[in-house]
């Protein structure tokens, strides 16, 4: 049995695709110049399309979705207190140690204020001393009258006055030192607020969204830059909690930008967060790349197919094939009654248009859709190693219909789902010309 799931995340891309394609049959048949002696009336007029032979495989089974790519260590510079900026000592792109200022602020207010402070904490000091010494005193006369009154000669109501300021006196030396502990604590929350005058990098990296100029008035909610680690990133992608019930840690997973020549980027998933958004009932996926060649940059987004398991073996066609009947909307194949056999004097491979053969009669066959992976679909309904339409589908409108083949390989039918629009147009152009010259 083959594992149920259909991914329609691609559904726009591949209206698109059937779009273009379908333009790249209309060019290619207006520029097909019949052999002699076959007048425009007669084979002329039917129509042109693309077929390849389905094969029997396993369906990779994917999610496609959208992340976006973070540096490591990637945060935002906020100054932490309010001032002005006198000096910017970094520019974007530079990489900065951890600790190396970035940012100088003025300071002028903030050493009044330390000094102030360092002022008052000495005089807690000096009095925190002199109660000391207060005690020191009224304690030797304690001892005094102790033993004087040990001896009968002085009354009791002396001695328990003695004691009385003995008590006070060691409150007085308490309560001070409680001063010089709250100086010192303020003294020294000045001195760091002193000290963050002078933004500096909480990590190394590379600085970028440089927004510090000379002269700014900023306090803690202004962002003066971003800092990162670009040699190796981070790509985040949404999960929802469907895809939690498949997509686990460790999966393989390929990353691609918009580029159609990039190469992709093979990694594997490393942290799901555990916690669902309590609204949106979605967590993060995080990937860690190297960057080589400095390909990805921080705030890309970027596409991201998540491997998670294959179906059983089944009948293969390109998602191009793939046709919906605009009068009974069922989905279906132009399939061949008859084996094709290539025409050897063209090349397949480049869809070469000198490579048509027939008149080859084609009969529309409803399938049902059991599976989609990268640019394939896994379908019942037509067995393995029949020949199916790949372009030109909607000149073949109806249960059946002729048209002249040209056959191709897998390979070129792929390369032509994974052009974007602009790319397909443009080879379009470029066949139209090389075929009119």
């Amino acid at each position: 049995m083959i594992i149920e799931h259909v991914n329609s995340s691609g559904l726009w891309r591949r209206t698109a695709i059937y779009v273009f394609l379908s333009m790249f049959v209309f060019v290619f048949w207006g520029c097909y110049k019949a052999p002699e002696g076959i007048p425009r009336g007669g084979v002329g007029n039917i129509p042109a399309v693309e077929a390849l032979e389905t094969r029997l495989g396993s369906l990779p089974l994917t999610e496609r979705l959208t992340g976006i790519v973070k540096a490591r260590n990637q945060v935002a510079i906020y100054p932490e207190v309010s001032s002005t900026i006198t000096e910017v000592l970094v520019k974007n792109g530079q990489v900065v140690e951890k600790g190396q200022p970035l940012v100088k602020l003025r300071d002028t207010e903030f050493r009044e204020q330390l000094k102030q402070l360092q002022a008052g904490y000495r005089i807690a000091v000096a009095q925190a001393k002199q109660a000391e010494a207060q005690l020191v005193e009224v304690q030797a006369e304690r001892r005094r009258n102790e033993r004087l009154a040990e001896q009968k000669l002085i009354s009791d109501a002396a001695l328990e006055a003695v004691i009385t300021r003995t008590l006070t006196a060691e409150a007085t030396l308490e309560l001070s030192n409680a001063r010089v502990e709250q100086a010192g604590a303020n003294l020294d929350e000045q001195e760091e607020i002193l000290s963050q005058t002078v933004v500096r990098a909480p990590v190394a990296g590379t600085v970028g969204d440089r927004d510090a100029e000379v002269g700014m008035l900023v306090n803690s909610g202004t962002q003066l830059f971003t800092l990162g680690q670009l040699d190796s990133l981070r790509v985040e992608v949404g999960l929802t909690e469907r895809m939690l019930n498949y997509i686990q840690l460790g999966q393989r997973v390929e990353i691609f930008a918009e580029d159609p020549d990039a190469k992709r980027i093979r990694a594997s998933l490393s942290r799901i967060s555990p916690f669902l958004n309590p609204v949106t009932h979605t967590t993060v996926g995080e990937i860690d790349i190297t960057n080589a060649g400095g390909r990805l940059r921080p705030g890309m987004f970027v596409g991201v197919d998540v491997h998670y398991g294959e179906s059983e073996q089944a009948t293969l066609v390109p998602l191009s094939a793939l046709y919906e009947d605009p009068v009974s909307g069922g989905t279906g194949l132009y399939v061949s009654r008859t084996a094709l056999e290539e025409d050897t004097s063209g090349d397949p491979g480049n869809g070469d248009s000198r490579s048509l053969i027939g008149p080859v009669q084609f009969d529309f066959v409803p399938v049902k859709v059991i599976a989609k992976g990268r640019m394939r679909a896994g379908i019942s309904g037509v067995e393995p190693g029949r020949w199916v339409v790949t372009i030109g589908q909607d000149l073949l409108s109806g249960q059946s219909g002729q048209a002249r083949v040209r056959i191709v390989e897998w390979d070129w039918v792929e390369q032509l789902q994974e052009m974007e629009r602009q790319e397909l147009l443009k080879d379009v152009m470029e066949r139209q010309q090389a075929e009119e010259s």
